[in-house]
């Protein structure tokens, strides 16, 4: 079968692309990669909280894809909003890379140890409260950009340190320049799993991309989402969670914070791994009951 992968232009996106295209060529079917330009892509100067958050990776890939421009698309699943547009499906969640965050700094210092006052460069409001948390005297900076042009800037001197997902720097095959694995900060809800994006009446290209989806990875993904739906949340408010599994029994650790993270309100659940989503939801009601509702209410003006 001839398929057509929408994919972004930058490195990361090409790979994450291409690792489909290669295993799918391998099935015997033929594949074409369609570069799109996406919003994301284009506003660079802007902190995406400002923007409309990280929808605007995949909402021209999203439009190609309903207008039957491409078949499937590849995304990192912590880039793909809540709520899809309807008749589009995540076909496949793939195995989960390491979820962490991780420092790269300059002189590879640890966080513990770079001078007073160091700019630490991150576009993520998530990894900006958790850094104040643990170092209030430092600067983080807004820095956007691909994986490779955030730590070029780095090399360059611009910051003293940058903060990228594990799994992106693996992929880039740059994990020599980590310094530090964060494994004390709550990464994004899907961060290191890749989703493949389909059309909701495609049975044939449904049932294809099926031998990517892994099952525990979607498990955790479906529980983190959930979680980070029943909040409503996007950009503009700090969130994080992430979920492991053990047996039968799946957890989930989260947090909702204010941007200065003085209100920082964190829980953990736990349950029957088959019910995923309802053990997120249940995260999420007990953060709300705690005092989210309140840092949600002051930034969007209402509560879910």
């Amino acid at each position: 079968m001839k398929l057509r992968i929408g994919t972004r232009k930058s490195k990361l996106a090409l790979w994450q692309a291409n690792f489909v295209k290669e295993k799918l060529e391998k099935m015997g079917h033929q594949v074409d990669l369609v570069h799109i330009t996406t919003s994301g892509d284009k506003i660079l100067d802007v902190p995406l909280a400002k923007i409309g958050g990280k929808g605007l990776f995949v909402k021209e890939i999203e439009e190609a894809l309903m207008k039957k421009e491409i078949d499937l698309a590849v995304h990192s699943l912590k880039d793909v909003p809540m709520n899809l547009p309807e008749g589009l499906k995540i076909g496949a969640v793939t195995e989960r890379e390491n979820p962490f965050d991780v420092l790269i700094s300059k002189d590879h210092l640890p966080l513990e140890e770079l001078p007073s006052n160091a700019k630490v460069g991150t576009s993520s409001l998530r990894r900006q409260v958790q850094i104040k948390r643990r170092r209030g005297d430092l600067r983080v900076e807004m820095l956007r950009g691909n994986v490779d042009t955030r730590i070029r800037k780095l090399d360059e001197g611009l910051y003293h340190a940058v903060i990228l997902a594990y799994a992106g720097v693996k992929r880039m095959g740059l994990e020599d320049r980590i310094t530090q694995v964060l494994e004390d900060f709550i990464p994004a809800v899907g961060q290191g799993s890749l989703a493949i994006e389909i059309r909701q009446d495609d049975s044939a290209v449904e049932e294809i991309v099926s031998c990517f989806d892994h099952y525990e990875s979607r498990l955790r993904a479906e529980c983190e989402r959930a979680f980070l739906r029943e909040l409503q949340g996007g950009c503009q408010v700090p969130i994080g969670a992430y979920s492991w599994i053990e047996g039968d029994t799946i957890f989930i650790k989260g947090f909702v914070s204010d941007l200065e993270g003085i209100k920082f309100i964190e829980g953990m659940r736990s349950g029957e791994a088959t019910k995923a989503q309802q053990i997120g939801k249940s995260l999420a009601h007990d953060l709300l009951r705690e005092g989210a509702d309140q840092i949600l209410k002051e930034v969007y003006g209402w509560t879910p």
